[in-house]
């Protein structure tokens, strides 16, 4: 009697696994054995690189705030420390956002925050 290998799904395992490496080069495109390797990396980078680049979002907002910033006279860790102290909650890529599309609001915001500064200082000018 031959063995059962459960042929059919296999097949259709193995073929779905090509399906994925289409377009590598040589063997790990053609021979299961080295598509799975291939596929299975490949995942890992497409998993690693979805969280980079939430990281890399968030750098580019940065950046964006700072330039702005510095056009309104203040740095932008100054800034995050006003925005803290102002107790305004817009994240990042609103205020980013805001700086490209919205000048005249943003300057608002930055004035705002200049204001919360001062109020900051004094306080702790009182204290001592």
């Amino acid at each position: 009697m031959p063995r059962a290998t459960n042929s059919p799904a296999s097949r259709k395992r193995h073929k779905k696994t090509l399906k994925y490496a289409r377009g590598y080069f040589g063997s790990k495109s053609k021979l299961f054995r080295y598509a799975k390797d291939a596929v299975q990396h490949g995942w890992q980078y497409a998993y690693a690189a979805r969280k980079k680049k939430k990281a890399d979002r968030r750098g580019l907002w940065i950046v964006r705030l700072n330039a702005a910033c510095r056009a309104q006279d203040i740095s932008y860790s100054r800034f995050i420390e006003g925005l803290h102290a102002a107790n305004i909650q817009m994240d990042r890529k609103v205020l980013s956002d805001l700086a490209i599309r919205d000048e005249a609001a943003f300057a608002a915001v930055v004035n705002q925050v200049k204001d919360a500064l001062k109020t900051k200082a004094a306080a702790l000018a009182a204290k001592a």
